[in-house]
């Protein structure tokens, strides 16, 4: 029997598979990137993306289409991590504008959302690149509509919709030549297509464990409301849902027959028959005689049981953690308030960094809010947002200093309207602070804008880290444990120690116009160790000067700098 239809309880499983299935996958994802880096990468940015909106959508109770698309829209796009998280919220925004106003969806209605989770995508990035996740999300949004032309049955529909998604996923090598060159597809892409995958598995009725959404929550899916009251008052435990794929005619006598059978054992009846098709629903302390009765009727698909107990206590949970969360934030605006009476200064700065020493130089050089963060974990919208507000001043300039987080940067100015919100793009700790170190009091906010941009032109930065994994790139072979160094285009040396590594790479960034070099070093490089190595530097440098500094970032053993 044809499936035309998808109504709001279905979306809702659907949109919670999806998140499951990229948080399981996230890994795998990960693997993907081209770089061979550790840090946090693609997989893990969209499934902390796609999860913040799955706890708010775990939150519903009976939401209508217009909730569960402002839970799924205002959850992504607040806890967007990464550029690849940004473009799925940007995706999942753009979807859930479409079908707000809905009560069904049906194949045109999902053809014309996907079109403009598509069309949102692509105006979110500035410079949208073909062989990445835009690519599937833009063959996903065209299967959809040629196929919305061709049936109107969702069974047809979203195999062959996401059949299309993986053939356009396999050919992204051909589209990104450091793709091909690395043996691998879009990670992005990747996820987006896990995403889809995991939807159409609970479309199909299939069991999925949402233990990562809710932990310790059973099935996790709190898309219906609890009884009110005691759990000691609830009289019949288990709320128990089911289709029957009747063998049989199933006449108004069975109806009549099975729903005094349902009275005896329980309440809260629903038995609705539909030709071959007869819904079920039934509040029992014994789901299994339901279920014995009516597999005499025939066969039973879509099966359900929540422990409505169970339910209940987790319920008194979440409203508990809802009120200390109201008291936290209370205190927190009492806090803010305080602060918002003294005076806002005209311009102030927020910084993403990581490291000890690498947050205490830019807190001198006047930095009003640190974000944590960085490579090794890309901040939210929601983390920039937090930071905003704790900003006393007309005029906020963001440095994310890394290339990873300036799309979530941007989507934060977007959503700010109390504030003037300035990105600065630098893409680099080093790139971060030259261009605070260009900040000029006195100037405006225009003038500091143009003389930081200037300034991190000036920047050429190097990072050196070690690999996590096998991988061919910029034409290196590389192997998991060699030592590379990272400049702004690409990988530029490879070896087996830190410090030849190091200079090799300062090889490639030193040229005649090169008038200084910052050396900052990890926490995983001793104090003796580095001042050993500056002296080097200085010897094969003897023009430039050079300056160090302890940054103690974790991961990277140097980042550097040469202006």
């Amino acid at each position: 029997m044809a499936t035309k239809t998808i109504n709001v309880d279905m979306l809702a499983k659907m949109f919670l598979a999806g998140a499951q299935n990229i948080e399981a996958k996230k890994e795998y994802i990960n693997e993907l990137n081209v770089f061979p880096v550790p840090d946090g990468d693609t997989g893990t940015n969209m499934s902390l993306t796609i999860m913040a909106a799955a706890k708010e959508v775990t939150a519903l109770e009976k939401p209508d289409m217009k909730e569960l698309a402002k839970a799924v829209s205002s959850g992504s796009l607040r806890g967007a991590r990464g550029n690849s998280g940004v473009i799925l919220s940007q995706l999942l925004r753009g979807f859930t504008k479409s079908i707000r106003e809905e009560k069904q969806i049906d194949v045109r209605g999902l053809a014309a959302a996907c079109a403009r989770a598509r069309d949102t995508a692509y105006k979110a990035v500035m410079k949208p690149k073909e062989g990445t996740i835009l690519t599937v999300a833009s063959g996903i949004a065209d299967k959809a509509a040629e196929m919305a032309e061709e049936t109107d049955d969702l069974e047809v529909f979203l195999p062959e919709v996401i059949r299309h998604a993986e053939e356009v996923l396999e050919k992204t090598p051909d589209m990104l030549p450091v793709l091909k060159e690395a043996g691998v597809v879009d990670s992005g892409g990747q996820g987006l297509v896990e995403v889809i995958r995991g939807a159409y598995d609970a479309f199909l009725g299939k069991e999925v464990d949402y233990s990562a959404i809710a932990p310790g929550a059973g099935t996790g899916v709190k898309i219906t409301a609890s009884d009110a009251g005691e759990a000691a008052d609830i009289k019949f435990g288990y709320c128990t849902e089911f289709i029957i794929l009747t063998e049989k005619e199933f006449t108004d006598e069975n109806e009549q027959d099975f729903k005094e059978y349902l009275s005896s054992i329980g309440d809260s009846i629903v038995c609705v028959a539909d030709e071959d098709v007869v819904k079920v629903h039934v509040h029992t302390n014994d789901p299994g005689l339901a279920i014995q009765r009516a597999l005499t009727y025939g066969q039973l698909s879509r099966m359900k049981i929540d422990n409505m107990r169970e339910e209940h206590q987790e319920k008194l949970i979440r409203d508990a953690e809802k009120i200390a969360a109201q008291e936290a934030a209370k205190k927190e605006s009492e806090s803010l308030a305080k602060k918002s009476d003294e005076p806002r200064k005209p311009m102030g700065f927020i910084a993403v960094s990581i490291g000890e020493g690498m947050n205490e130089i830019f807190k001198e050089l006047g930095v009003d809010h640190i974000i944590e963060g960085g490579q090794t974990m890309n901040p939210s919208t929601e983390d920039m947002l937090n930071a905003i507000d704790q900003v006393n001043a007309d005029c906020v300039f963001i440095l994310p200093n890394n290339k990873n987080i300036v799309l979530a940067a941007n989507q934060a100015k977007a959503l700010v309207e109390d504030k003037e919100i300035v990105v600065i793009p630098a893409k680099t700790v080093p790139q971060g602070i030259t261009a605070i170190i260009n900040f000029v009091p006195e100037a405006g906010v225009k003038e500091n804008e143009e003389a930081m941009l200037e300034g991190i032109k000036n920047v050429k930065s190097g990072q050196v880290t070690y690999a996590v994994r096998d991988t061919h790139i910029d034409d290196k072979e590389i192997h998991e444990g060699d030592i590379m160094g990272i400049g702004d285009a690409g990988i530029l040396a490879v070896g087996r120690s830190v410090e030849e590594t190091t200079k090799e790479l300062l090889a490639q960034l030193v040229d005649e116009d090169s008038e200084l070099i910052s050396l900052y070093y990890g926490e995983e490089v001793k104090e003796e160790d580095a001042e050993r190595f500056i002296a080097q530097i200085e010897e094969i440098y003897p023009d430039l000067d050079v300056d160090a500094h302890f940054g103690g970032q974790p991961i990277y053993y140097y980042v550097l700098a040469v202006e």
